[in-house]
């Protein structure tokens, strides 16, 4: 009778396919199909990518067959007996921690760091912009919403729905590490925090498909900012000339080289990661520090030392490989985790708890408001405002997507913004939270 019981709560999301070999599969077929169809120069295919980037493609199809109950990132199956089992793919996980890291490092192996730097002040001031956008963003949309459905975004105690928000802030501003250090403050209902996943996944994949969108358009925007990307072209060109001028065949030795680099650097990130994330939540005065707890985290210190070792490479005659062929070995690492996170997005979703879906629209359409004027008010390029916001919302998994599709040797701006999310990702939650606190009570 219980088991029933239980079934009758619990709905079986069992997708038609559960193997993560055959997932894989799928997944690398869409990409060699959005690859193919996008060398097309000619016809239907010509057209239809000079409209929607080919990026977006290798996003959109997995989430397609997501949404079709074909493949899943998760999912429960409910036995006969009333049984209710969890499982979980591990593709994310492997694209996450395996492939990113190495496109990090392969992919700074031509950095040019003081080219980088002479950037200037506009990559920061975009990206604070995105912080300053999420910040407000929550208090108004609980506003906005709670003016017509109250319920949506009220609760007492620790139903109380401003506290599952405060996780939402942790991860729009910084990443895993400071959503986790919102719930562990504000004490949310564990039972209830799915949905506020469920609004995560949902509003923040959306907005990156919106991002990846605008790239194909990206001229024109820049025309309408009024920007000068003159400083991005010249960093582009300084790379691209390095590039011809070291470029040669590679051979079989080259690619083990560089897949040596590439997942030796991997290993040694892991091992770093693993020690000093121990080491710090060792620490009380880190560990129960929730402006520090970030420090605790695995996948912090592991993009960090990635990162790190690409750029200490860069200035060794391994950065030679770059006319091998490194960035393109990175890139395809990059595609195959554009997939996974495609994978991760169910369009469905959004019609289970629509209003609460809503609140996140507002509230990312609030935080993409002020980038827009921002970048108008200060004529910076389309390149600052995209990496930008996905520095914040999307993270050192997104920010370098985002960042690559413009040009490879941009690749570590992204990753740099998105590791300095971490640092201010719990401060700027905080702040938002006692303003949402602050509007549901009012």
């Amino acid at each position: 009778m219980i088991f029933q019981e239980v079934a009758e709560k619990v709905k079986d999301t069992t997708p038609l396919i559960t193997s993560d070999t055959i997932v894989f599969g799928l997944l690398m077929i869409c990409l060699a199909v959005v690859f193919y169809s996008s060398s097309r120069n000619n016809g239907f295919w010509s057209k239809f990518y000079k409209i929607v980037p080919a990026l977006l493609m290798c996003y959109l199809l997995p989430s397609i067959l997501s949404s079709l109950g074909i493949i899943a990132p998760e999912w429960k199956t409910v036995a006969e007996d009333g049984t209710v089992t969890e499982a979980s793919s591990s593709l994310y996980y492997m694209a996450s921690r395996y492939l990113l890291p190495a496109a990090l490092v392969l992919m700074t192996l031509s950095i040019d760091l003081k080219a980088v730097f002479n950037l200037g002040p506009k990559a920061l001031i975009m990206f604070l912009t995105g912080t300053a956008g999420i910040v407000i963003g929550g208090p108004i949309a609980i506003l906005i919403v709670g003016s017509f459905s109250p319920e949506t975004v009220g609760g007492e105690g620790f139903d109380a729905v401003w506290r599952g928000l405060s996780t939402l802030a942790g991860s729009w501003i910084g990443g895993g590490a400071n959503q986790t250090a919102m719930l562990e403050v504000y004490q949310y209902n564990q039972a209830k925090y799915g949905g506020m996943v469920l609004v995560d996944i949902v509003v923040a994949n959306l907005w990156m498909g919106i991002l990846l969108f605008g790239i194909a358009k990206a001229t024109k925007i820049d025309q309408w900012f009024g920007a000068d990307s003159k400083a991005i072209e010249d960093l582009k060109k300084r790379v691209s000339d390095y590039t011809e001028s070291v470029k040669r065949e590679a051979t079989f030795t080259d690619n083990m080289v560089m897949l040596g680099i590439g997942f030796g650097a991997v290993a040694v990130a892991h091992l770093g990661a693993n020690y000093l994330s121990s080491i710090m939540s060792s620490m009380d005065g880190i560990a129960n520090n929730i402006y520090l707890s970030f420090l605790t985290s695995q996948f912090f210190w592991m993009i960090s030392i990635a990162t790190l070792i690409g750029i200490t490479l860069s200035y060794t005659p391994a950065k030679s490989y770059e006319g091998t062929g490194a960035s393109k070995i990175g890139s395809i690492f990059i595609y195959v985790l554009v997939a996974t996170i495609g994978m991760k997005m169910d369009l469905t979703q959004i019609v289970e708890n629509p209003l609460l879906i809503l609140v996140g629209i507002i509230w990312m359409a609030i935080h993409a408001g002020l980038l827009i004027l921002v970048a108008k008010l200060t004529r910076s390029p389309y390149f600052f405002l995209a990496v930008g916001s996905q520095a914040n919302v999307g993270g050192a998994a997104s920010a370098p997507i985002v960042a690559s599709e413009f040009h490879p040797s941009l690749t570590s701006v992204g990753v740099l913004l998105a590791v300095f999310g971490y640092v201010v990702g719990t401060i700027g939650a905080i702040a938002c939270t006692i303003l949402m606190q602050m509007a549901a009570t009012s």
